[in-house]
């Protein structure tokens, strides 16, 4: 009928039932925040003298389907803010958020990020604020592009004055 089961045996077992808890207890609880934001940084791309804010976001929960993030970016060189919106996969790990280029990034200001995530409806699920500050001017990049074309050639542009670059705000 019922037989004892050996004490080596158990031992064997215990790691087993441990994971079947641990599982068990990493359900989500449907409560909470959906995303956290892993990174954020301002990104210089000196091959194409272009700025941009640059975030990662991470999943931390299960998002319902038909989501939609909303990013706000101040905008560095006065003005409306940036704003970009784009669909969510239920499923994604990782989010990447890039700005439009921006203009007139000055080191060690903090400049504000808001971040909307709504459902299909447009109900909002979450809200994250952040401020990003520069480590580096923007007065570094050049004015053109050093390269352009496919094979990244010179450009012959380069050392020609912009009319069109904007004055930045003190």
């Amino acid at each position: 009928m019922l037989r004892a089961i050996p004490f080596c045996r158990l031992f064997l077992l215990l790691p087993i039932l441990a994971t079947a808890l641990a599982v068990g207890a990493c359900r989500d609880s449907g409560e909470g925040d959906y995303l956290a934001v892993a990174g954020k940084i301002f990104v210089f791309n000196y091959r194409i003298a272009e700025a941009t804010y640059h975030l990662t976001l991470i999943r931390v929960r299960r998002l319902p389907d038909d989501t939609t993030l909303e990013t706000t970016f101040e905008n560095p060189a006065g003005g409306a803010p940036f704003i970009v919106r784009q669909k969510v996969w239920p499923t994604v790990e990782k989010i990447g958020v890039d700005s439009p280029p921006i203009k007139c990034v000055k080191v060690g200001r903090a400049y504000k990020v808001t971040i909307r995530l709504e459902d299909a409806a447009g109900k909002l699920l979450q809200t994250i604020d952040r401020t990003m500050i520069s480590d580096t001017d923007q007065s570094v990049m050049p004015d053109k592009p050093l390269v352009v074309g496919p094979f990244y050639d010179p450009n012959p542009d380069k050392d020609k004055p912009d009319p069109s670059a904007a004055a930045c705000p003190v």
